[in-house]
């Protein structure tokens, strides 16, 4: 299972001493928030909900109610969208293989998929009454988080097909964008290992990076970077380690811990919350590179997202949605 890495040697290293270790930066002491969770003096954590097996995503519709969906690593049993109420148990809407990227538009929402990027409408209750794949692939990749672009196009992180080789497909390894009818298919930029989370902030696109898995100590880190029409970052030669085989390739925003699986990404106030799978945390991320533990001790934190000043945090392995009142 390639998807996010989620591989029995990075769980292992997710319970190293390494876990609470902090990333370039320097860190701030963290106080306990309850549940066995560690953040910020002054922030509020509250268990939002349980029951979402394997959350992998979120949404909020324009009423603001919470949607998520699960996926398995490697199992896909129990994989679908949940309607997600504060206290409640969550209801299964839709059955889907492997979702890991949801965006509502208007009364539609759009759901990417391990075979492509699926259309549900229809709504009735806690059921939809249509259900259509916009876009097939587009590739042997991966498809990832899924977010609508300021100009109202569809935005998909696909992962390549393998660790370090070069992938057949100009779509795998990629960010891509189409139209909400599944056409008008293009690159937005090509030749990355393995792009998952994706979000907007003052117009420009950001994603995190997962780097390459046979590098062990050498790798410099997963990463977060600002993402650019025509960008290519040169996988698998270039893992922003620099130098020749990195040339033209633009610098990080922020260095993530190595190995961390990064996954989804959220910004409040100017600064990006990103959650690592394989390290039990969210961080947060300055625009000017400053990384620093905003969470520890979850399991998996997988999806992020925001609404009304609070952050949102999915934990993959425990299947709670953590809700966090940042302080002051």
């Amino acid at each position: 299972m390639r998807r996010l890495r989620f591989r029995a040697e990075h769980a292992v290293a997710a319970a190293s001493a390494l876990a609470l270790a902090g990333c370039g930066g320097g860190g701030h002491a963290l106080v306990s928030l309850g549940s066995g969770i560690d953040g910020p003096a002054g922030a509020r954590l509250s268990v939002y909900a349980r029951g979402v097996p394997d959350v992998s995503a979120f949404a909020f519709d324009a009423t603001g109610r919470l949607w998520a969906a699960a996926s398995g690593a490697t199992k896909h049993g129990r994989d679908g969208v949940f309607l997600v109420r504060a206290g409640r148990t969550p209801v299964k809407v839709a059955t889907l293989s492997g979702p890991l990227g949801l965006v509502w538009i208007g009364d539609r929402l759009y759901v990417s998929t391990l075979a492509g990027v699926v259309e549900l409408s229809g709504l009735h209750g806690t059921r939809f009454a249509r259900q259509r794949t916009i876009l097939r692939g587009p590739s042997p990749g991966e498809n990832n988080n899924l977010l609508r672009a300021p100009n109202g196009r569809l935005v998909l992180g696909i992962s390549a097909p393998c660790d370090h080789c070069t992938p057949a497909s100009k779509w795998a390894g990629a960010i891509v964008s189409f139209r909400r009818d599944g056409g008008d298919l293009r690159l937005v930029a090509r030749r990355i290992r393995a792009p998952f989370g994706l979000a907007y902030h003052d117009g420009v696109l950001y994603a995190t990076l997962n780097q390459r898995d046979d590098l062990g100590a050498k790798t410099p880190g997963d990463v977060l970077v600002r993402v650019r029409q025509g960008d290519d970052r040169r996988f698998p030669a270039c893992y922003d380690q620099g130098g020749a085989a990195c040339a033209g390739v633009s610098k990080p925003v922020a260095f993530l811990d190595p190995h961390a699986a990064a996954g989804g990404i959220a910004f409040l106030g100017g600064v990006a919350y990103v959650a690592e799978w394989n390290r039990g945390k969210l961080l947060r991320v300055t625009l000017s590179g400053q990384v620093t533990p905003y969470l520890t001790g979850l399991r998996n934190p997988l999806p992020v997202a925001v609404r009304g000043g609070a952050v949102y945090v999915g934990d993959w392995g425990s299947g709670r949605i953590y809700r966090l009142e940042p302080p002051g």
